[in-house]
């Protein structure tokens, strides 16, 4: 395989240094906490399933960092990535991983269930498709209380044959909600390859049958999700209704920890692998004088310490004692 090409700088960055450095460190955060969570799950410290978001991470960190801190974000089960670059606490969703008390869900959510609502962050779902009227509900009560808010949502493409999936775009496009109904299309439903499953070639297209406009991205580059969803969501907020975009991505390991990958071409894999967002994002920090090797390095042991210090903390953290089986089955009075 070549070596990637040194990138020469551009007269003018397309984003300020400190922006771009924080693009790379949430996208390297990303990498090394699934990777220890992959590590965790092999040593038993994490029950369930484990699904990985690795070589997906400039959608998740692209299309955040586009959002302003009130609005919603609702998404799929592969959703520690999303969790991180919304910066929610690293111990905590570690903690929740492991199953201990002092999780973002108490410990009770696992790894398909984060939830942060300091941070409007409302959750994983694991129903596929699920996340997708809770979105639309949002958007509506968004609507009804006249609020400078919109809802990001994520789904896969193994929802898009669900019938949510077009109640709720449907519902959006009539209401003319403040929802961005945003596709990560790594390919694959579980093991199963999309156009194996998918009528449409060009998925996104599915929303303009409901008069939705929208967009298909290269998923593997962190500035080009961030432009898009940057102009998707003002499109949304300035009142013009739901946007739909569609970002072409890829995920380096299997469904889940439990799946051997059995259904896939090396070949395909090691294409994919070659654009590794991380890697390309660093080359081109690199070639620009964004990034230096002293930067580099010091960006690397942060992320390496912020991670051990996860595990350290959930390791520490009690288990959910019994009597938390009952709690928060109903509203309980203040």
């Amino acid at each position: 395989m070549q070596a990637r090409q040194p990138q020469q700088r551009p007269e003018t960055l397309p984003l300020p240094k400190e922006q771009l450095m924080e693009f790379y460190t949430h996208m390297l955060l990303i990498r090394r906490f699934e990777e220890m969570a992959a590590q965790m799950y092999a040593r038993g410290r994490i029950g369930g399933f484990l699904h990985l978001y690795i070589g997906e991470e400039a959608v998740a960190v692209g299309s955040i960092a586009a959002l302003e801190t009130q609005d919603y974000i609702v998404t799929h089960y592969r959703e520690h990535g999303h969790a991180l670059a919304r910066s929610m606490d690293p111990n905590r969703i570690m903690a929740e991983l492991f199953g201990k008390a002092t999780g973002t869900s108490g410990g009770k959510g696992g790894s398909m269930h984060l939830f942060d609502a300091s941070r409007s962050f409302l959750g994983g779902y694991a129903i596929v498709g699920g996340m997708m009227p809770i979105a639309t509900g949002l958007g509506l009560a968004s609507s009804y209380l006249g609020e400078d808010r919109i809802t990001l949502c994520y789904f896969g493409d193994g929802a898009v044959n669900q019938g949510e999936f077009h109640e709720a775009l449907n519902l959006a496009a009539i209401w003319n909600l403040p929802v961005l109904f945003f596709l990560e299309n790594n390919g694959y439903g579980m093991g199963t390859r999309v156009d194996r499953v998918c009528a449409v070639d060009e998925i996104h297209t599915h929303a303009n049958i409901y008069g939705i406009p929208s967009r298909k991205i290269d998923g593997m580059d962190v500035l080009t999700v961030y432009e898009a969803t940057k102009e998707a969501v003002e499109q949304v907020r300035s009142g013009k209704g739901p946007f739909f975009l569609e970002a072409l991505t890829y995920r380096f390991r299997g469904h889940s920890m439990a799946d051997p990958v059995e259904y896939r071409q090396r070949a395909e894999e090691e294409q994919w692998k070659a654009r590794d967002p991380i890697d390309a994002f660093r080359t081109k920090l690199e070639g620009w004088g964004v990034l230096t090797e002293q930067e580099r390095e010091a960006v690397e042991g942060r992320v390496d310490d912020i991670v051990d210090e996860a595990v350290r903390f959930a390791e520490d953290s009690p288990t959910p004692p019994p009597e938390a089986l009952a709690q928060h089955l109903y509203a309980e009075k203040e």
